[in-house]
């Protein structure tokens, strides 16, 4: 990779929107680190879950969540293919994290403020080198209000259920479309409505709909702009 300034790549956009596959590939050909902003509340949410702090009906304990955060330690760790897993507390949890169990409470455990605060300042730690593609909710806006490079991905509901659906399908899990798309209904309602750092376009974001686009065109995009703003 020549040498050019390094930045910060901010990528937002709603639950399923392809964002992480965007930011993923394109931190992966122009050589810079790949974080999942959305892995790190899983983790969190995951790690309530297995805590007893959600009850059946999806009720927070929200104080014992709060609470637990100094215990809690997220990471990630580059695997030999060159994928990236997520490690919460020094264990795998790459395939537990993308599981509906953990993607019907995530938006909800997301919303607590307290546990905003702990992860922003997490991700803010890891940008601190710059040199970054961070994909989100409000990495543009909040995270990294000063991003070289700001995108808002965005796709319809029916789309993003689909890709989703498909996706857990090929990893195993019994889920039924209706029951996706209900879930990514529901994510979007939280996470546009939430008081703290609610899901929005950056004012100086580009925003792109991928509906009907393929992966090579939407890199193929997303390098241009990569390319727009280094160059400048």
């Amino acid at each position: 990779m020549q040498a050019h300034r390094k930045i910060i790549i901010a990528i937002d956009g709603f639950s399923s929107s392809g964002k992480s596959t965007m930011a993923r590939r394109l931190a992966s050909a122009i050589g810079y680190r790949y974080i999942d902003s959305g892995a790190m509340y899983r983790a969190v949410t995951l790690y309530a879950l297995d805590n007893g702090m959600v009850d059946d009906d999806g009720k927070l304990h929200e104080s014992e969540i709060i609470e637990s955060l100094p215990c809690i330690k997220v990471d990630f760790e580059v695997q030999p293919d060159g994928t990236q897993h997520t490690v919460l507390n020094g264990i795998d949890v790459e395939k537990e994290i993308r599981r509906l169990r953990v993607s019907n409470v995530v938006s909800p455990v997301a919303a607590i403020p307290e546990v905003r605060h702990a992860l922003v300042a997490m991700q803010k730690a890891l940008g601190k080198e710059r040199g970054i593609v961070m994909d989100g909710r409000d990495i543009g806006t909040v995270v990294f209000s000063d991003a070289e490079l700001k995108v808002f991905v965005d796709a319809s509901a029916e789309t993003r259920a689909q890709r989703r659906f498909k996706e857990l399908l090929e990893k195993g899990s019994a889920v039924s479309y209706e029951d996706v798309l209900a879930n990514v209904v529901h994510r979007d309602h939280i996470d546009s409505t939430r008081e703290e750092s609610p899901l929005r376009k950056a004012d100086d974001a580009i925003s792109i709909d991928n509906s009907n686009m393929t992966i090579d065109e939407q890199d193929a995009w997303l390098m241009e702009q990569f390319n727009k703003v280094v160059k400048a």
